[in-house]
């Protein structure tokens, strides 16, 4: 670089520090998965979705895919929560048609087990894919880091499985609070290493994902939400203060209000039941906000989403802001409607000089 030209600032960063663009950056949850045909090509030469995750050269590409096709304003390392509890020694599968299998935590005596010193070194690959992508990627293209959470990633370990009711996870979080508690304590640590190692590779933003925040009520939600993400996030501000923390607290509804002070993060990833106007006055005003466009509209397409994007860029300009949806791409959605939802984003900041 010589010293008249002046450093390529990534759109996605530049939305941290409030800095005036006449269209929000985009990205989209889920941005790389089934509903690209390129995706479903690697997938099948990749073996398992594990073996997927694991694999630097395959899932770089694939976190690649979206960038070249709809020019992103940044790219998301393509793993899974789940490869912390895989990580730290608890077996983990994905079986086709019903999702992830993990042999599950029956007591402390499992805890025990669990390693961090495994997960670290089971999880290079992971890292490497992030020094591959950031090496790849233009420079205004930012790259995310994440995790899950320790409640969400909690639920599935004590679980075993996807599940609607919790029920074990919750008799944990009220009846074994103790016990409970040093599982989320583990986790915590766990976290933290493996965001912090997504750091080191490359990654320029984190976002955690708390996916069934919203299944608790407001003493397990600041008990087993928020203390576990302030730990976390205090942890990594010590250490990285430069990079950016996003947490999507799924379902978290008025809880929203002061969450990102108390939780010490950067901005608020919101879901698609979050009111516009209330977002807009309430939360946005403490902190960026990202979201909300609900990903079956943008699998609808057309004047739906049309006017629900219209909503949200109405709602929400002005503010500190990046477009997202409420929730991962649905993998039946058309690539062209992600092709003309990037469009009206761009298109939005012509209209408004």
């Amino acid at each position: 670089m010589t010293h008249s030209e002046k450093p390529i600032q990534s759109r996605l960063l530049s939305a941290f520090s409030g800095s005036c663009q006449d269209y929000p950056p985009i990205w989209l949850m889920r941005q790389a998965g089934r509903y690209l045909p390129e995706y479903r090509e690697v997938r099948a030469k990749a073996g398992s979705f594990l073996d997927l995750c694991y694999s630097p050269k395959y899932a770089a590409e694939v976190a690649l895919q979206p960038i070249r096709r709809f020019d992103l304003d940044a790219a998301i390392l393509f793993s899974d929560i789940l490869v912390i509890p895989d990580g730290l020694g608890q077996m983990t599968r994905f079986d086709e048609g019903v999702g992830p299998v993990l042999l599950r935590l029956e007591g402390p005596d499992d805890f025990s087990l669990l390693s961090l010193t495994r997960m670290e070194t089971h999880l290079v690959p992971v890292y490497q894919t992030v020094a591959d992508l950031r090496a790849t990627l233009p420079r205004e293209v930012a790259l995310i880091g994440f995790s899950g959470a320790p409640w969400t990633l909690a639920t599935y370990m004590l679980e075993g499985k996807s599940s609607r009711e919790f029920a074990l996870a919750k008799y944990w979080a009220y009846v074994r609070q103790e016990d409970f508690a040093h599982l989320v304590d583990i986790l915590v640590e766990a976290v933290v290493l493996h965001l912090s190692l997504q750091v080191k590779a490359g990654a320029q933003v984190l976002q955690i994902f708390d996916s069934w925040a919203g299944v608790l009520d407001d003493w397990g939600f600041r008990r087993w939400v928020e203390e576990p993400i302030a730990r976390i996030t205090a942890r990594l501000k010590r250490d990285f203060p430069e990079v950016p923390i996003l947490v999507f607290a799924r379902g978290a509804g008025a809880q929203f209000d002061g969450l990102a002070g108390r939780i010490g993060a950067d901005g608020l990833a919101l879901d698609s039941m979050v009111p516009l106007a209330w977002a807009r006055d309430v939360v946005q005003p403490q902190t960026l906000i990202q979201g909300n466009l609900d990903p079956a509209i943008l699998r609808i397409g057309g004047p739906a989403m049309d006017r629900a994007v219209n909503d949200i860029l109405t709602a929400w300009k002005g503010g500190r802001f990046i477009f997202n949806l409420g929730h991962g791409i649905l993998p039946d959605t058309p690539p062209q409607h992600v092709a003309a939802l990037v469009r009206l984003i761009r298109e939005s900041g012509k209209a408004t000089k």
